[in-house]
């Protein structure tokens, strides 16, 4: 992965290939009408040298489709040939339908090519799957679906990404095979990270093929891989006169006494995220149950929303959260209203969402930017109409809204009312068990406490919490999680 973590879904990808090309031309690095061939040729180039870093020589099948992405699989035929490597080439179309650059690397290819057939891939030790590039926009159909379907259980190396996946989405259209090795280039595509295309890809290697940083800036849409670059900078630092005081005081509200797990464990997390106070605001019948089982969170009594208005009252109390375990209903929603009224950073996670599903326009009204909603898919189907991919969802629920977007899953997605959105590049599956997401509300409530600006606290709760997930293993309870987190921030204090 690039450190800027750009993400360029296909179309912004093929901007950039054309204006690479014109780039270069100007510049004469490759001579005219020839920057097409140089970067085809690069790419073919990576593509090689991955296979050969990873496979002793054996026979290779190279199956290559109708456009450039087969023109990168012509060039990858002659050079594995050139230093020996056994390799036969089958072709989509004949190579005078080509046009192009794949015109051209066909040309240049001197061995036989066979016609697309599932009996093609007898004896061959490994398939290089140039067919259909991130740019596919409808199913594999035909003797390619065919092939497809024929490749399971075998070694495939793909180029750009598996065909029939998606490069703006991760979906697989209609069929997609299991690489063991996916070779990209100059910026991967979200379908690289969102499911199910990331678990088609395999190891996935960015290779650098010449185009220039510039070029890509100019067709950047805010979309980015999650990483600590993108965040870090903005976690505060522990110095020898730090008091507490300087980091925050987030409040927690809490549900009733049957059900004071989920906000305890938000509250754990947001201390060890680095807030400085944590208080729990519950009726006064549940502050007993909320005090026994708490040592260094602070309990604090609001029998009804008029109760929990009087306590935010206290402008010391910077970054609100409610949700874990609130119970789904009216008085939630009118604690809600108390919390969003304030202006503060909050977190609205879980039942505090749900209460709303029967009036979402009632939430969306009382929203801004500083909120984060963490909803999961089935919390997002409650709140919002808008249907479609993981990132299309994320992005049009944050425009909806107004408020910054978490939404959860094994491919979480954080997207700003501006466009910006982060993917989280892989979670531990270990995470899909009970109390997690407390968890994760607790970490970006830590965040806001101590003045990490909304986008920027979800997208680093989502990369500490899959972290702490990661060092914790399998078998991991939520409980485990923050007590992961100092080690995990330690390590980014570095």
């Amino acid at each position: 992965m690039r450190r800027d973590g750009v993400l360029l879904p296909p179309e912004a990808m093929a901007a950039v290939d054309r204006a690479a090309i014109a780039a270069i031309d100007l510049r004469g690095q490759a001579g005219p009408c020839q920057a097409g061939p140089w970067l085809m040729e690069n790419a073919g180039r990576a593509v090689t040298r991955a296979i050969t870093a990873r496979c002793a020589p054996c026979p290779v099948l190279v199956l290559c489709g109708p456009g450039n992405n087969g023109g990168d699989g012509w060039v990858v035929a002659r050079q594995l040939a050139r230093i020996g490597w056994p390799v036969r080439v089958a072709s989509l179309v004949e190579r005078t339908a080509l046009k192009g650059d794949a015109a051209w690397a066909a040309a240049a290819w001197d061995g036989p090519v066979e016609p697309l057939t599932p009996s093609c891939l007898a004896g061959a030790g490994l398939i290089v799957d140039a067919l259909f590039g991130a740019g596919l926009a409808r199913p594999l159909e035909g003797v390619a679906a065919e092939v497809i379907a024929a490749l399971a259980g075998r070694r495939v190396v793909a180029i750009d990404v598996p065909s029939g996946v998606d490069g703006a989405s991760g979906a697989v259209l209609g069929s997609a095979p299991a690489a063991w090795l996916t070779v990209t280039f100059c910026r991967l595509k979200p379908g690289h990270l969102l499911l199910p295309g990331r678990l088609l890809c395999g190891e996935t290697l960015l290779a650098d093929i010449g185009i220039p940083d510039a070029i890509v800036a100019a067709e950047d849409r805010g979309l980015r891989a999650n990483d600590p670059a993108l965040w870090q900078a903005l976690l505060p630092r522990r110095t020898p006169d730090s008091h507490k005081y300087r980091f925050g005081h987030a409040l927690v509200v809490g549900g009733p006494a049957q059900a004071t797990g989920a906000a305890r464990l938000a509250a754990r997390a947001a201390l060890r995220a680095g807030a400085g106070l944590v208080s729990i605001a519950a009726t006064p019948e549940a502050l007993p149950t909320y005090a026994a089982q708490l040592t260094t969170v602070m309990t604090r009594p609001a029998a009804d929303a008029a109760a929990l208005a009087n306590l935010v009252a206290d402008s010391r109390l910077n970054a609100l959260l409610i949700g874990p375990g609130a119970g789904v209903g009216a008085d939630t929603r009118a604690a809600v209203a108390v919390l969003l009224a304030t202006r503060r950073p909050c977190v609205l996670d879980a039942d505090a969402l749900t209460s709303f599903a029967p009036a979402p326009a009632e939430l969306f009204a009382q929203l801004h930017d500083r909120v984060v909603l963490t909803p999961h898919d089935g919390e997002h189907a409650r709140l919002f109409a808008e249907r479609g991919d993981r990132l299309q969802r994320a992005l049009a629920a944050s425009r909806t809204s107004g408020a910054v977007v978490l939404l959860k899953g094994g491919d979480t997605v954080v997207a700003a009312p501006d466009g910006r959105a982060v993917l989280q590049p892989s979670a531990p599956p270990w995470l899909a068990t009970a109390g997690t997401g407390d968890v994760l509300a607790g970490i970006v409530l830590g965040l806001l406490a101590q003045g990490v600006p909304a986008f920027e606290a979800a997208a680093a709760g989502v990369w500490l919490h899959a972290e702490a997930a990661r060092r914790t293993g399998l078998g991991l309870i939520a409980e485990e999680l923050g007590e992961a987190l100092p080690a995990v921030l330690a390590g980014l204090a570095g």
